[in-house]
């Protein structure tokens, strides 16, 4: 039963469609039509600096391994990967050597420090 309703389904909606795509067809062209301009060519790639990319520095210390980060110098993360259980990553929050944990899909909470007095 439910072959009979979609071949009446299509015997409909086929020469519907069809109509309506010759209609579609014969739409009057307006004369003062102008070719678009050339486009721009893409931007030129450039090779990235090793400035760019971060130097990474491989530890193992007993069964853990520790990835560390770092950009120009500074160190701004560490992935550690223990003998079990899932890897985490240690971000700096801050200069003083605040770290925070991340190990899931969203961002580790950072919590704004000013100095408000110094003695």
């Amino acid at each position: 039963m439910r072959i009979h309703h979609l071949f009446l389904l299509l015997a409909f909606v086929l020469p519907i469609s069809h109509l309506t795509a010759q209609a579609a067809d014969k739409k009057p062209v307006p004369s003062d039509l102008e070719p678009l301009p050339e486009a721009m060519p893409p931007p030129a790639v450039t090779e990235s600096s090793p400035a760019d990319t971060p130097e990474i520095t491989i530890v193992k210390k007993g069964e853990t391994t520790f990835e560390e980060y770092r950009m120009n110098g500074e160190l701004y993360m560490q992935k550690v990967t223990p003998a079990h259980g899932k890897p985490y990553y240690l971000m700096k929050l801050d200069q003083e050597g605040g770290w925070s944990k991340y190990d899931g899909p969203a961002a580790p909470l950072v919590i704004p420090k000013w100095v408000i007095f110094r003695f």
